[in-house]
């Protein structure tokens, strides 16, 4: 269950500026929660705050950076708050094959998506263990479930965040704190068109029924962390999309998702 709201407690959202994160945002201060938005853009967090009122505010970084995530702590402790909820949302995709990949581009991903989401539970959650009270929602995909051929890099950090929540789960037990992996399908919120897939192309390429709104991706996951879920997978099709990851041999799935990558059409 999801820990009750106090006087202090926070729920801090990364990557809050957009997309699922911002909807995260409006979902948990719908629900009473204050909230604490990180991101580097501190002109879109602003506003989201401000249409969110006193129930929000604004730490901007950039998670990419290792001297960014290691000074939230003191920061959200110079607001007077403790964080009861630590949402790692922020993220980024690369797409293309890795022989033309740029190494740069490579890195940026595993910093955001995998170093900052390892980073920032060993900052918040010993705290919460300590308090006996809190909550973790990690945010991977379903293409964490098995490889993305055109999106090596974002499938494997996606993979990273699944398994590593499970094990963070586990090892919670007991604790009074909680973590679920939340594991959406396609969403519209331009992460894809940043990656150099636009909609169009990505909506080619996958069911109209595995697309599901960031809105009701993070009503999702919200409910699903309070109901105590490792795992929360918005939509049928995606949650059958999930299963044929796993059940499916490599050398059958890995060429079907090669030839419908939009990244890899032309490769």
């Amino acid at each position: 269950m999801l820990p009750p709201a106090s006087d202090n407690g926070s729920v801090l959202v990364t990557g809050a500026s957009s997309g699922i994160g911002e909807e995260l945002a409006r979902e948990f201060a719908r629900r009473g929660r204050h909230v604490v938005l990180v991101a580097r853009r501190a002109d879109k967090l602003r506003a989201l705050a401000t249409s969110l009122g006193a129930s929000a505010e604004v730490l901007p970084a950039d998670l990419s950076r290792a001297e960014d995530r290691a000074a939230l702590p003191a920061r959200v402790g110079d607001l007077g708050r403790v964080v009861d909820v630590l949402v790692n949302n922020a993220g980024l995709s690369t797409s293309g094959p890795v022989a033309t990949s740029d190494p740069a581009a490579e890195l940026n991903l595993i910093e955001v998506d995998v170093a900052a989401v390892a980073d920032l539970c060993s900052r918040f959650v010993p705290g919460m263990v300590a308090r006996g009270r809190g909550a973790v929602l990690n945010v991977a995909s379903v293409a964490g479930f098995g490889p993305v051929p055109g999106q090596a890099a974002y499938g494997g950090a996606k993979a990273f965040v699944l398994s590593y929540t499970q094990s963070l789960s586990q090892e919670l037990q007991g604790t009074g704190v909680i973590a679920s992996a939340l594991c959406p399908g396609p969403v519209k919120t331009g992460f894809g068109a940043a990656a150099g897939i636009p909609d169009a192309d990505a909506e080619a390429a996958l069911p109209k029924a595995m697309w599901v709104s960031a809105a009701d991706v993070a009503k999702a996951a919200v409910d699903g962390l309070a109901a105590g879920k490792t795992i929360v997978i918005p939509g049928a099709l995606n949650r059958v999309g999930a299963a044929a990851y796993k059940v499916l041999p490599r050398r059958v799935l890995l060429p079907i998702l090669a030839r419908t990558h939009p990244a890899l059409k032309n490769a």
